[in-house]
C-alpha cells in the first residue's frame, strides 16, 4: 500500500509539473509585451543615434573659416580657424600679439565670420574700427564704409589701409606725417607723404576727405 501512495504521488506532482510548464508556455506564447520587444530593432536604433553624434561631431570639427590678421601679431597674415572661433582664437593663430599691441581696443570675444579681416592696433593709435568685410554684427563696422569719405587727419592705420593703393606701410606714413606737421589742410596734401604721387593721389582722391 505504501508504494502504491507514492507511486500515485509522484505521478500526481509529474502531471501537476506538466500542467505548470505547458500553462507557462500558453502565457509566453500569447504575452503581446515579448512580441512586441525586438532588441535587434533597439540595438540598430542605438547604433545609428551614436554614429549621427559622431558624424555630426566630426562635421562640427572639420568647419573651418578663413580671416586675415594684420597690425601687432608675430604673423601677419591668411589663419584658418574653426567655426565659432573668436578674436583672441585668430591672434593667438597668428601667432600672438606683439609687445606693441593694445588689446584694449578690441574685442577678444567677438565670434569671427569667414573673410573678415582683423587689425590689431598698437599703443600710439586710436582707431575705429577693428575688424572690417561687413560681416557679422560688429558695432565697429563701418556699415556705410564705401559710401563714407575717408578723413585723412583723423583715420586710424587699418581705416587707411583700405583706401586704394594704401598698404600699411604707407598709411602709417600718413599718420606720422600729420602728427609732425599737423593736420592736413586740403585733400592735396597727402601728397606730400613720401611713397603718395600723382598716380596714387588719383586714386584716392575721390574717397579721401579733410
Amino acid at each position: 500500500m505504501l508504494i502504491e501512495n507514492k507511486i500515485k504521488v509522484i505521478i500526481t506532482v509529474v502531471i501537476l509539473l506538466i500542467i505548470g510548464i505547458l500553462f507557462a508556455i500558453y502565457l509566453f506564447m500569447n504575452d503581446d509585451t515579448y512580441e512586441e520587444i525586438n532588441f535587434n530593432e533597439i540595438f540598430e536604433e542605438d547604433d545609428k543615434i551614436t554614429n549621427e553624434s559622431i558624424e555630426n561631431d566630426e562635421t562640427e570639427q572639420e568647419i573651418e573659416i578663413a580671416v586675415h590678421v594684420t597690425g601687432e601679431v608675430k604673423n601677419q597674415g591668411l589663419i584658418y580657424v574653426k567655426q565659432g572661433a573668436r578674436v583672441a582664437d585668430a591672434i593667438e593663430k597668428a601667432g600672438g600679439e606683439t609687445s606693441e599691441a593694445d588689446l584694449s581696443q578690441i574685442n577678444l570675444a567677438y565670434i569671427l565670420e569667414d573673410g573678415q579681416k582683423i587689425y590689431i592696433p598698437n599703443k600710439n593709435e586710436k582707431i575705429s574700427q577693428y575688424i572690417t568685410k561687413n560681416n557679422g554684427n560688429n558695432e565697429n563696422n563701418n556699415t556705410d564704409k564705401e559710401d563714407k569719405k575717408v578723413n585723412i587727419n583723423t583715420a586710424s592705420q587699418s581705416e587707411l589701409d583700405e583706401l586704394p593703393g594704401i598698404g600699411p606701410s604707407t598709411a602709417q606714413k600718413i599718420i606720422e606725417y600729420r602728427e609732425e606737421n599737423g593736420n592736413f589742410e586740403k585733400i592735396e596734401d597727402v601728397q606730400n607723404v613720401k611713397g603718395i604721387g600723382d598716380a596714387k593721389f588719383e586714386e584716392i582722391k575721390d574717397k579721401i576727405t579733410v
